[in-house]
């Protein structure tokens, strides 16, 4: 078995919300919940999907802004999770200062990710890599069944995440790349926060970052 694994494209800065499906128990996972987000919620309700959980892969004000238009689906707020090292961010509202943006409040989180920490789906199973760069505690979700990873804003097709904003550094962010990344059997799918998806073989060949 494996995951169903479906994109939404949202807001104004073109953002991958993701929602991971067991489609045995319908249970489900958002991961980085973007501005307009009330689509996915309403994606959620028309399949009936059981959400159980939200996912960031880092606390960006833009992966995190539509949490809460998440949580009108149920009677309370779905639990959060994040690295620790991210966590400051978030509370701070994700840099959203930086750009002239209002963060809304949000709820707290009360899942905190290790690396190589094995979550549950149901019975399937997801992997987390805490691959640090484009903030301190941006992850990874890898999925083996699927030979998928979503990548957040680590990398992209033929591109990586920033790394001006704070937290981020230029190094490690190459340094998570090589060591998360392109261990991955090369036939993986890297699914970003943002554009197409792509592969780890087509990025160890062709992203220009990486040469």
């Amino acid at each position: 078995m494996a995951l169903e694994v479906h994109k939404f494209t949202l807001g104004s800065l073109a953002n991958n919300t993701y929602v991971l499906v067991d489609t045995a128990t319908l249970l489900a996972v958002i991961v980085d919940p973007a501005f307009g987000s009330r689509h996915v919620a309403q994606a959620i309700d028309k399949a009936g999907w059981k959400p159980f959980q939200i996912w960031l892969t880092h606390a960006h004000f833009d992966h995190t802004a539509g949490i809460n238009e998440i949580n009108i689906i149920g009677q309370s707020a779905l639990p959060v999770g994040i690295h620790p090292h991210d966590l400051e961010l978030y509370k701070k509202g994700g840099g959203a200062e930086l750009f002239g943006i209002t963060a809304p409040d949000l709820p707290e989180p009360t899942i905190f990710f290790e690396h190589n920490q094995q979550l549950s789906i149901g019975a399937e199973q997801v992997e987390v890599r805490h691959t640090p760069g484009h903030s301190a505690g941006h992850v990874v979700f890898y999925l083996p069944q699927n030979t998928v990873a979503l990548v957040g804003d680590l990398i992209f097709k033929n591109g990586v995440g920033r790394t001006d904003l704070p937290g981020g550094s230029m190094t490690k962010l190459l340094d998570s790349i090589y060591k998360n990344i392109l261990t991955l059997p090369p036939g993986t799918r890297l699914l970003s926060g943002h554009g197409d998806e792509t592969t780890v073989a087509d990025e160890a060949e062709f992203n220009p970052y990486l040469m």
